[in-house]
């Protein structure tokens, strides 16, 4: 089975899963004020016009408030960006730091030794660690 498959199976299965209980719930509370009435409330429900209006309304609000925050933001997600970016690739060239000196320890016995294989794993780190440093700062210059 698909990944997509599963989730939304199973968000299906929660939303039955939520409907029936509020559905007995409802049920229930109905039963403890009035026993004669015993009408399941749906999701969909019956709202009246003015509730329907008053929800559009404060969606419509939402939808712009989130616009105009986003607006304010959006010189300051760019800027943030890069930050994040250049300081990953300082964090990432610590690594290179840190490998580095255990090549550094090791390079007597680069082609045989005891500490031959040490070298060859902490030479390889420092390769990639220095890739994705400078690869980080390289994508902080582009934007």
């Amino acid at each position: 089975m698909k990944p997509q498959t599963i989730g939304r199976v199973l968000g299906i299965g929660m939303r039955i899963a939520g409907r029936m209980a509020g559905q007995r719930l409802a049920t229930s509370a109905q039963a403890a004020g009035n026993p004669n009435v015993s009408r399941p409330v749906t999701i969909e429900g019956e709202r009246p016009p003015a509730v329907q209006s008053a929800t559009r309304q404060a969606a419509r609000a939402t939808g712009s408030l989130a616009r105009g925050v986003g607006g304010f933001f959006k010189p300051f997600r760019r800027v943030g960006n890069i930050v994040f970016l250049e300081v990953v690739g300082v964090f990432f060239f610590l690594f290179v730091l840190v490998f580095g000196q255990t090549a550094w320890r090791a390079h007597a016995s680069y082609l045989q030794g005891p500490d031959h294989q040490k070298f060859l794993v902490s030479g390889a780190l420092v390769l990639v660690f220095l890739y994705l440093s400078v690869s980080s700062f390289w994508r902080a210059r582009r934007k």
